[in-house]
């Protein structure tokens, strides 16, 4: 068997290395020109991070990333409303991470060169279209960069794991237009920083209608900590108005952020001077898209973004896709035809990573913050008179349940 793998992010190379892992040969292909480490800080729960340790790359996480130690709640005005231990001191047996996007996407990339070959990542070819028969999928790529020659390449089977733009799915889903944007406008940036509490502590300020979240994503040295930071506020009906024109990954001026980062209070954190210090912000629609009836059509199969993009809340846009890919090879691994593996793995993955998108779009177990919020907007002396510890449970570990990264208590 020979798997063709469209996108070279997270998903597409995790999937690439347990395939490796279980003896079927892959290549993937990327339409950039190279694999850089680009863009900001996420989070990888344990339940995610337990397949990447599982690939052996624990210790190369170790070396860029941080082991989240804890995760606060807290109204705009800095009162927490929530806080709770993560990973190791959760009770979980792999830790979250805390890391840079472009270092763990740099993580996998050297680890698939180094186990499947120079080779085994083409860049600048991007998906262009590809015809089945019974026996595979002939695949046609295009020269993204220099407007070269196309490429055919011929597989059992095709992976598109081209994120929330995916060609792979608009060709299943021509009429589904952009991705539905709620109207939630997001600026985030990542600034060498002196370490804020304990380095290893992420926090969450204000609900889905205003946002300010926090956390280191690097070892800190010599005092001072890379940390990530993330300013959402709602702007406008995502219903009834499109997103700012090209507002994805957009690099976006101080004066833009600033009197919405005004607006939060982390305690203990100048949040004006880190969103200063910072060199490069970047801007983004908080964005996802209705989840679908089916990922697989014949021998081709959606993954990680391309299948389920999520708002990102929870943490959990990385973590499924490293999860999509972990059951895929399993079932490539363990069915007699490539078709019944793709069977599978959508039977098993599709239902849930529908659900975390539906509770992503209520505010996953941030909601919490906007139930506080909602009952008393300004101050108060006890979260408790409030809302009560056992509703305010429910919200972030009724989660937590359904995306699949819950404590196991023993028996």
């Amino acid at each position: 068997m020979k798997v063709l793998i469209a996108g070279a992010g997270i998903g597409g190379l995790t999937t690439a290395l347990m395939l490796h892992q279980r003896g079927i040969p892959s290549m993937v292909f990327e339409r950039a020109r190279e694999v850089r480490e680009i863009g900001v800080g996420i989070n990888t729960l344990p339940h995610a991070i337990r397949e990447l340790a599982g690939l052996d790359l624990l210790d190369r996480l170790d070396a860029v990333g941080v082991r989240t130690r804890e995760l606060r709640y807290l109204t705009k005005h800095g009162q927490e409303v929530w806080s709770e231990p993560r990973g190791l001191h959760a009770g979980h047996d792999i830790p979250q991470f805390s890391i840079h996007r472009g270092r763990l996407q740099k993580v996998l990339h050297d680890a698939v060169l180094e186990r499947l070959g120079a080779d085994a990542v083409q860049t600048g070819t991007q998906l262009a279209g590809f015809i089945q028969d019974e026996g595979g999928v002939t695949v046609n790529f295009v020269d993204s960069v220099a407007g070269g020659d196309s490429r055919t390449e011929r597989g059992e089977i095709l992976i598109c794991a081209d994120g929330i733009h995916s060609a792979g799915r608009r060709s299943f889903y021509p009429e589904e237009g952009p991705p539905s944007w709620n109207g939630v406008v997001m600026w985030r940036g990542a600034t060498e920083w002196p370490v804020w509490e304990d380095g290893e502590t992420m926090a969450i300020g204000g609900g889905m209608g205003g946002k300010f979240v926090l956390y280191p994503i690097a070892p800190a040295q010599d005092g001072k900590q890379l940390l990530n930071w993330v300013v959402g506020v709602r702007l406008a009906d995502g219903a009834t108005s499109p997103p700012p024109e090209k507002s994805w990954s957009k690099v976006a001026h101080l004066s833009e952020v600033l009197p919405h980062a005004r607006r939060f209070n982390i305690p203990g954190l100048d949040i004006e001077g880190l969103v200063r210090a910072t060199p490069a912000i970047y801007e983004y629609p908080m964005a996802d898209r209705d989840p679908l009836p089916r990922w697989t059509h014949g021998r081709v199969t959606l993954l990680g973004d391309a299948a389920h993009p999520m708002y990102p809340v929870g943490s959990n846009g990385a973590s499924q896709a490293i999860l999509d890919a972990r059951c895929l090879a399993d079932a490539l691994a363990a069915s007699e035809h490539p078709r019944e593996a793709l069977y599978v793995y959508e039977k098993e993955r599709l239902p849930k990573t529908a659900e975390v998108v539906r509770l992503n779009r209520k505010g996953g177990p941030e909601r919490v913050i906007d139930e506080v919020e909602k009952l008393n907007p300004s101050l108060f002396d006890d979260v408790n008179d409030v809302l009560g510890y056992t509703q305010r449970e429910a919200i972030v570990k009724g989660y937590a349940g359904t995306a699949g990264f819950q404590v196991k208590k023993a028996v």
